[in-house]
């Protein structure tokens, strides 16, 4: 190959972009949410962007598996970025962390075929509500998990729950503002776990509503209580209008803890949160 071959080349293999998929881990308390807001407005993607932008030399614009309101958290948040800018994993895990605030971290990053897409590929979404539930207002993990002062009956909640589980038309547990095209949506499991005085609602779906697991933890809250019946929570899902639901639960209880993906794409895989209760990890 001629010198003036080689160096006509040259610029061609820099401009090759390759796809890169990262887990975050995050304590939403301090973001007004993940997405990008207007200047001066903290999220966890600008914070994010600009670490990684950092590490690639270059503005990064991210894309997620799912956006999380202001005050949620995630321990499995699911990214990915474009660069042309050649990286080792642990090149944009370590060189990110160490520019990202220390309520935000990435957890892995691996670079993916170009069809890989962090919200259209995925196939299913799993999150898990905390409740600490004790008559007395916890100092600890105070923005991490709810407090509900009344005692709580997990078996009712458990029962209140199985209608839940399945195919349905979930209107009575969106929010208002829902933008989705359709309010169906296919619940994997939804359980319930308790540990010490840690309630746990653990639910898997493939997708959700805005909104959707904070309503349906405010509901099993009000059953569990003793406010309501049973089989209340079941009526709302019938009725198909939000104002039949309850309160919509607090954000600080809520978690992003797993996104699925076809096998293909062999992303790494890593215990579900939230760390604190190590417990959790035991669970199917």
């Amino acid at each position: 190959m001629s010198s003036s071959t080689s160096d006509a080349a040259a610029p061609e293999a820099a401009a090759v972009v390759s796809r890169v998929a990262a887990c975050v881990e995050y304590r939403g308390t301090a973001y007004r949410g993940w997405q990008r807001q207007q200047p001066g407005v903290k999220s966890v993607q600008e914070a994010v962007e600009k670490a990684l932008g950092r590490v690639a030399n270059h503005p990064v614009n991210l894309f997620c598996a799912g956006r999380t309101d202001a005050g949620v958290h995630a321990s499995c948040q699911i990214i990915h970025f474009e660069t042309n800018a050649v990286r080792t994993a642990f090149n944009w895990v370590h060189g990110a962390n160490a520019n990202l605030p220390a309520d935000i971290s990435l957890a892995w990053a691996q670079t993916v075929p170009k069809d890989f897409h962090a919200r259209f590929s995925a196939v299913a979404r799993r999150y898990r509500y905390v409740i600490y539930n004790d008559p007395v207002r916890p100092a600890h993990l105070a923005h991490e998990v709810t407090w509900n002062y009344r005692p709580l009956d997990i078996d009712l909640m458990r029962r209140a729950a199985e209608p839940l589980v399945g195919e349905h038309d979930f209107t009575s547990y969106r929010a208002l503002a829902c933008q989705a095209k359709s309010p169906v949506k296919r619940v994997h499991h939804l359980k319930l776990y308790e540990f010490g005085r840690f309630i746990v609602i653990d639910i898997r779906s493939d997708a959700f509503l805005h909104h959707m697991v904070r309503n349906i933890a405010g509901v099993l809250m009000q059953i569990g209580c003793g406010e309501r019946p049973v089989s209340w929570a079941g009526e709302v899902l019938e009725a198909r209008c939000r104002r039949e639901g309850g309160l919509t639960a607090p954000p600080y209880g809520l978690y992003l803890v797993d996104v699925t993906y076809p096998e293909r794409f062999s992303l790494p895989e890593r215990y579900m949160g939230p760390h604190f209760l190590a417990a959790l990890n035991t669970l199917d």
